[in-house]
Order: structure tokens, then C-alpha cells, then sequence
């Protein structure tokens, strides 16, 4: 059998059905790896190993992941009776303890999934680089001096690093496809309500966030959308059901999909690096082998710099909400000394949003949505971009000066959060490394509830150009 920390999570489940491991053992090896490795990577957070123990040594549900164990990112969701901080001084310093489960997370125990402990994330998951004051930078495995992105950072490092095969993750403005690409492994974003956000959210961020999980294998994304997609009671938002299980789409020939090749930033947020443009055209050179149709062709609205201006208007507001919760939450009103400054920046700004503004910004977003949406109506399947416009970043780039952190921000995810706004499922893709050995992410872009075929071609991708055997040094 391979070394444990070479299996994917289906792999591992598979192990335990053969009986080849106990699912006490996998966590056990699990742990290890978190122990060793997590002083230089700062990844884990909250160690969860006692309770995962007493978990692999009970009576476990008999789902498809029995016994296989996997880290939670500290702000998409709760755990019950588990630290939840958000990356919160506040929260951290009040000990907060979440009171139930997430639906996803609830799943995610059904199917058997042991979590090992929690991962670092940015304050309220609002920069693309997890260095969040309150608990310190988790570090890039593949150098540890760079960001692994964020919110979805710490997750990411763990998973690259082969801490665990698969952790949560959240996206509201590129979170799970950020990290993905700076970390070396497979995000996919779902499309929005795919993924229940309940009890506690529904149109979170009007509808920007959505959940899933980071893995290194296009399989394993596949086989766990199958665990946590579908609707709950409540929700604002459920896309048509899939005609098949996601994990039957492992393997499927996707045919001859005509592709969109798109390398102008959007709203002229960056400049791309060579490294990133080398990465997509070598990206667009593979399609075209596979037999696919690759052409300059993308959605001109993207390069609205409106759209822009209306995202940020609804996240600043909504961070102005997320205060007043945590506030109710611990019984007083948060100051500006509870939280970074960027956080409080964006809070202030988001007061300054009135009723109308905030109403504006959402159905502008909504006509722009519908004319990126009209260049999938003219026969496209798929658009390809970079996943971010630069390397992996070095750390400690955002904390100095709030606006130009803010600033800063956006120039990371402008290829990544357009699709939050659109809603469309999008994934970033582990096909190229520079000539220093740092990841280089590359995205692929549906139609609105088509996950289908983004499995189907990033499994052709996977197959042709494989990455599982790519080890960061930290590993």
C-alpha cells in the first residue's frame, strides 16, 4: 500500500473498506504529519486530535469516507462545541464556542469524515493572503516566505503539504481558487447555492460566498460535491440537479468543447506576470492537443470597472453586519480596537452604504450578469484565464495601510471575483509551476450549473498532465 500521505481521500476510504487501515490509524498518521510539519507551516489552528481519536475509536457512520480524516477551515461553518474565531482577536480572546453544526460540516460527518483540527483564515475571510494578526501568516509549503493565499490559506498549505488529503473551504471572492493556484492543488468553486450556507447564511455577501472543500485530486472534489451539494430547507437559491452523480463525470470524454481564452485583467486591476501568461497559453496549447477549440474570445463586461465599485460597496456593507452579529454575539459592541484595520475600514465604508446603494450595486451586478452570461449563449463551453495574475506573493503586503491593503486585494482576484458576482461555477487548475518551482494556477469557467463539465475537463487535464506526484519541499 502507498504511504498514507499519498492517498487521496478516496483512496484512503477505499483502504479502510478493504480493511487494509483502521480509520484510527489514518488519524493517527494524520496527526503526525500535522505535528511535524505545522510549526513552520502555521496551518492548523485549533488541533482537534483528542476528539478525532475518541471519533476513529467509535462507532463511525458508515458513509463513503469512513474513518478518512480532514481539517475545517475556522470561518466557512461551524462544528458544535468547537473554537470558532474567524480570525477574530475578539472572538479568540472571548473563547467563543460554535453551538451547532453547518449543514455542509453535518455532511461532511455523515459521509464519515474525521476532522483533525482548524485552519488558519484572514479576519472574516476579507484579504486573499491568510496572515491574520490574530493568529500570525501561515506560510506557502512550496516557500515559505510567500503567502498560501487566502481566505482558504490555511486549508490549502495543509493540503498541499499532506497534512490531510481535503479540507473546507469558502469563496466570496476567489477564496477556494486563490489559494488553489498558490498552493499547487484543485479548487473548484461551486455554483452558487450548489452548496447549502445553512442555518446561519443564505444570500451571504448577496450571494457572492458559496462552499466546498480544496483537494489534490479532481476525484475527490467530485466524489465530496456528491456528499454536501443539494438543498436545505430554506435556502435562496438551489441550481437544477445534476443528471448524474459529479463523481461519474471522473473520466468522461468531454468531447470537443470550444474554449474562450482571456488574458486582459479585468478593469485593468494588474498587469500579468510572464510566469502567468506563459502558464495560460501552455494551458490553451494543452486543450488544443486534447482536441478542443481555443480562441481570444471572453466576455467583454468583465472589464467593466463598475463592477468593481459595486462588489466592494456590498462587501464593505456586509462587513459592517458581520461586527454588529459578532457584537450581539459576545453581548457588546465592537470598537475599533477589536479588529484589524482594514476590517474596521471596511466596516466604516460599509455604514456609509445606505439602503439605495446597496440595492444598486445588486441589480447592476444583475444586468452585467446577464451580458457575461449572453457569451456563453453564442456557443462557448468554457472560458480559460489565469487563476491570478502574479506568482504567489510574498507575505506581509496588506496589514501596513488599510486602503492600500484594500487596494492590494483587488489586484489579486480580479480574473476571480467576477464569477462570485456572476455566480458561475469556476475552478482553478495545478498545470504549471515557474522556473523558481512556485505553483501556477490556471482557471476554467462554466455556465451557471455546469460543474459537470468542468469535472469532466479538469479530469482530462488530470490525466494528461498529472500533479499528485508534485511535492512542495515542505511535505
Amino acid at each position: 500500500m502507498s504511504e498514507l500521505s499519498d492517498l487521496d481521500a478516496v483512496g484512503q476510504a477505499l483502504a479502510v473498506r478493504r480493511g487494509d487501515v483502521s480509520p484510527a490509524e489514518l488519524v493517527d498518521d494524520a496527526i503526525a504529519r500535522i505535528e511535524k510539519l505545522n510549526p513552520e507551516l502555521n496551518a492548523v489552528i485549533h488541533p482537534l486530535f483528542e476528539k478525532a481519536r475518541a471519533a476513529a475509536g467509535g462507532d463511525l457512520p458508515d458513509g463513503p469516507f469512513r474513518g478518512v480524516p480532514a481539517v475545517m477551515k475556522d470561518l466557512d461553518g461551524h462544528l458544535a462545541g468547537d473554537p470558532f474565531h474567524a480570525g477574530m482577536r475578539a472572538l479568540k480572546e472571548a473563547g467563543y464556542v460554535a453551538p451547532f453544526d453547518s449543514y455542509m460540516h453535518a455532511r461532511l460527518r455523515d459521509a464519515g469524515f474525521i476532522f483533525v483540527g482548524k485552519t488558519n483564515c484572514p479576519e472574516l475571510g476579507l484579504l486573499p493572503s491568510t496572515e491574520p494578526l490574530a493568529y500570525g501568516p501561515t506560510h506557502n509549503p512550496w516557500d515559505t516566505t510567500r503567502s498560501p493565499g487566502g481566505s482558504s490559506g490555511g486549508t490549502a498549505a495543509a493540503v498541499a503539504s499532506r497534512m490531510v488529503a481535503l479540507g473546507t473551504a469558502g469563496d466570496g471572492g476567489g477564496s477556494i481558487r486563490c489559494p488553489a493556484s498558490a498552493c499547487g492543488i484543485f479548487g473548484l468553486k461551486p455554483t452558487r447555492g450548489r452548496v447549502s450556507l445553512g442555518p446561519d447564511g443564505g444570500d451571504t455577501w448577496g450571494g457572492f460566498v458559496v462552499r466546498s472543500v480544496l483537494t489534490r485530486s479532481v476525484r475527490d472534489t467530485a466524489a465530496i460535491l456528491d456528499v454536501i451539494a443539494g438543498p436545505a430547507p430554506g435556502d435562496p437559491h438551489y441550481p437544477a440537479a445534476p443528471e448524474r452523480p459529479y463523481g461519474q463525470e471522473v473520466g468522461v470524454d468531454p468531447g470537443k468543447l470550444r474554449i474562450g481564452l482571456m488574458t486582459a485583467v479585468p478593469a485593468g486591476m494588474n498587469t500579468l506576470a510572464p510566469e502567468c501568461t506563459a502558464a495560460v497559453n501552455d494551458a490553451a496549447e494543452l486543450l488544443g492537443s486534447l482536441g478542443h477549440e481555443v480562441e481570444e474570445s471572453f466576455p467583454e463586461q468583465l472589464l467593466d470597472s463598475s463592477l468593481v465599485e459595486h462588489f466592494v460597496n456590498i462587501v464593505n456593507a456586509w462587513t459592517a453586519h458581520s461586527l454588529d452579529h459578532w457584537g450581539r454575539e459576545l453581548g457588546r459592541e465592537l470598537t475599533e480596537e477589536d479588529v484589524e484595520p482594514g476590517t474596521w475600514f471596511q466596516a466604516e465604508s460599509g455604514r456609509q452604504v445606505n439602503a439605495s446603494t446597496y440595492i444598486n450595486a445588486l441589480e447592476s451586478l444583475t444586468a452585467q450578469n446577464r451580458s457575461i452570461g449572453s457569451w456563453w449563449g453564442q456557443g462557448f463551453d468554457l472560458l480559460l484565464t489565469p487563476s491570478l495574475p502574479e506568482p504567489p506573493w510574498t507575505l506581509g503586503q496588506f496589514h501596513d495601510d488599510p486602503m492600500m491593503g484594500l487596494f492590494r486585494a483587488g489586484s489579486v482576484v480580479p480574473f476571480l471575483a467576477p464569477l462570485n458576482a456572476s455566480g458561475q461555477p469556476a475552478a482553478s487548475i495545478p498545470l504549471c509551476w515557474s522556473d523558481d518551482g512556485l505553483p501556477i494556477g490556471v482557471q476554467l469557467v462554466a455556465q451557471f450549473g455546469r460543474e459537470d463539465i468542468l469535472i469532466r475537463i479538469a479530469s482530462q487535464l488530470e490525466e494528461a498532465r498529472p500533479w499528485a506526484d508534485r511535492r512542495p519541499p515542505i511535505s
